[in-house]
């Protein structure tokens, strides 16, 4: 089966269900941090998606392609980290902290296997 749409694939899949998740749980984040951390971690959890879209558009272009990949594994990062401090400033409990972290390694854990093997994502012009 051949994939049509970034939206088909496991790790966009995973992406979406973690920035909505955020967003849902940023939304009793205190007001003090709306333009800091709300606005910082609903960014990046979002960005992984939008990212992994943008790679995909640029698919006829390796080097394209896994700089956007690149990308997309740097904003899960900082999503994740982002949870560190929501964690450790009790705006989440350590379960969500847990459910949402194990989420953001899966995701890192696919987009490490696109950047290692490209290939099969890649547009040929065969």
């Amino acid at each position: 089966m051949q994939i049509k749409s970034a939206k088909e694939l496991n790790v966009y899949q995973k992406g979406y269900e973690l920035a909505m998740e955020v967003f849902k749980l940023s939304e009793k984040f205190p007001a003090e941090e709306r333009f800091a951390l709300t606005s910082k971690i609903r960014r990046s959890s979002r960005s992984i998606c939008l990212n992994l879209r943008e790679a995909w558009a640029k698919r006829r272009y390796e080097a394209h392609f896994v700089s956007k990949l690149t990308d997309c594994d740097g904003e899960n990062s900082e999503t994740d980290t982002s949870l560190d401090f929501a964690r450790d400033c009790s705006y989440i409990t350590v379960l969500q902290h847990a459910h949402l972290t194990a989420i953001c390694s899966e995701i890192g854990k696919m987009l490490g296997s696109m950047l290692k093997n490209p290939g099969p994502f890649l547009i040929s012009d065969l």
